[in-house]
């Protein structure tokens, strides 16, 4: 396993959702994921109960692979950061326990602000210090 600066993974991580610019976008995914990666997000209560109407025991929406990896970050920073509403930032809580890296995240006010929301990011590293699965727990 590569020595892994904490800080730096997951300052990388936040800035890759945050990044305006699609091919710096492109490059820093290859960078941090591995290509057949799998971000797995258990989504906010509201939806889960909406699919337990639907018939659904368990909801959990999943992205496979660089250009899946690609399309989920574009539509969250679309979605959130593009108008000036929101910006990712890490809480600086990491933690790793051999190949497994875990910390907070909080969506907060561009113009400052309480958080509008958050979670909690479980990274399995691969080898080569890449991330090889990406489990996203959204926490408010």
């Amino acid at each position: 396993m590569a020595d892994i600066d904490l800080k730096d993974l997951t300052d990388r991580y936040v800035a890759v959702w945050n990044e305006p610019d699609p091919e710096r976008r492109r490059t820093a995914i290859a960078a941090l994921w591995s290509p057949d990666a799998v971000h797995v997000l258990q989504p906010p209560q509201e939806m889960r109960q909406t699919a337990e109407g639907l018939g659904f025991e368990r909801l959990t929406l999943e992205a496979r692979g660089h250009d899946a990896l690609e399309l989920r970050v574009r539509r969250a920073y679309e979605r959130f950061v593009a108008p000036g509403t929101f910006v990712f930032r890490s809480h600086g809580d990491a933690d790793r326990l051999h190949d497994v890296v875990k910390f907070r995240w909080e969506m907060v006010p561009r113009a400052g602000g309480d958080a509008a929301g958050g979670g909690l990011e479980i990274l399995i590293l691969g080898a080569d210090g890449r991330i090889g699965n990406d489990y996203q727990f959204i926490e408010g």
